[in-house]
């Protein structure tokens, strides 16, 4: 009886208090995977305009596999994780060539397709298919060890497949894909990482953690991450005639094919641009000058980056094979984060 009531009382939330979003209601299931991708990058707010803009520029998966990668890149550009949207893209030709364009319909062909695990696979399948498979993410996680009393590593496997198991259960009898969209959603603006609205809780008098004290201290989640820190120059050079000198990073590294200025990386912070300079023989107008430093975090490197502007004569043949473009025509470019907001904080 209490697993029926549960589902019915997050439904009743649901129905009640769930947010408008632009892919709520959405049966295509592109789209939704479209959406899904996107949610696993940024906050729901910071995805609506990139969703929206996602599906102007490729509205079918024919537009997405029929698009130029740099064009994808290039829409993609801020959400970071660069790699899924190449995914994407690939998994868009995938379905074109083997699924003769449309998307598949059962979980176990959803879930071969490249960058789809088992949480994106899930909420494809129950939300466009109404297949009952739970969509585990850390939302559903928080809520189901508060309300359960669950005192395992949520970082473990096993944890996650009591959970889903958990889940099946309860979403028996109710729509699939109402009833993972209501668990995410409720993580999402009920049962809060931090300081959840206990009070107006509709499981105030049912929920573990709530009766036992236990909010702050559920989920536990005991994985450690080692952070590997990496030290990034930049070079932008500005020639008279207002060039600037960019490539494409094409190893399998963070940020691959996106463009980027010419870049020295080091082990260590210490990086002398002058001694560099005159090691390759480089002659420039003035003394190059430290421009702005950033620290970007990523999930498991801390990229530190430097860029210096060096003013030269002629950006023509100081680094082989590079690709000379006027500065007006930097934006136009694909680029990892830190590098288009450098180009808009300064305008150039």
């Amino acid at each position: 009886r209490k697993m029926t009531s549960f589902s019915q009382t997050l439904l009743n939330w649901y129905y009640e208090n769930q947010r408008t979003l632009p892919w709520r209601n959405e049966t295509d299931p592109y789209k939704i995977w479209v959406s899904e991708i996107i949610l696993q990058q940024t906050r729901v707010n910071q995805g609506w305009n990139y969703y929206l803009s996602f599906i102007e520029h490729f509205p079918t998966i024919q537009d997405l596999a029929e698009a130029p990668e740099e064009k994808v890149l290039k829409v993609w550009q801020g959400l970071g994780y660069y790699s899924r949207a190449r995914y994407m893209h690939e998994t868009a030709h995938h379905v074109m060539k083997c699924h003769q364009g449309v998307f598949p319909d059962k979980y176990e062909e959803i879930r071969k397709l490249k960058g789809i695990g088992d949480y994106t696979a899930a909420a494809i399948a129950s939300i466009a298919f109404h297949l009952p498979y739970p969509a585990v993410d850390g939302n559903v996680l928080r809520v189901i060890c508060r309300y359960f009393g669950i005192f395992e590593d949520i970082a473990l496997p096993g944890t996650i497949q009591m959970v889903r198991e958990k889940c099946a259960q309860l979403m028996k009898d109710y729509p699939p894909g109402d009833f993972n969209q209501a668990m995410m959603e409720f993580g999402a603006i009920q049962c809060l990482p931090q300081n959840p609205d206990c009070e107006r809780c509709p499981y105030n008098s049912s929920c573990y953690a709530k009766k036992h004290n236990q909010t702050n201290s559920l989920p536990i989640k005991i994985k450690k991450i080692n952070i590997r820190s990496r030290y990034f120059h930049y070079l932008f050079f500005i020639d008279r005639q207002q060039k600037t000198i960019i490539h494409q990073r094409t190893e399998n590294d963070i940020w691959k094919n996106l463009f980027e200025f010419p870049l020295i990386e080091t082990k260590e912070p210490d990086f002398s641009i002058d001694d560099f300079l005159i090691k390759k023989k480089i002659d420039h107008l003035s003394p190059p000058q430290l421009l702005n430093e950033v620290r970007h975090r990523l999930t498991h490197q801390l990229i530190n980056v430097s860029f210096y502007t060096i003013l030269v004569s002629s950006v023509n043949n100081i680094i082989p094979n590079s690709c000379i473009i006027p500065l007006e025509d930097l934006s136009k470019y694909p680029m990892p984060k830190v590098m288009f907001e450098l180009i808009l904080s300064y305008k150039l």
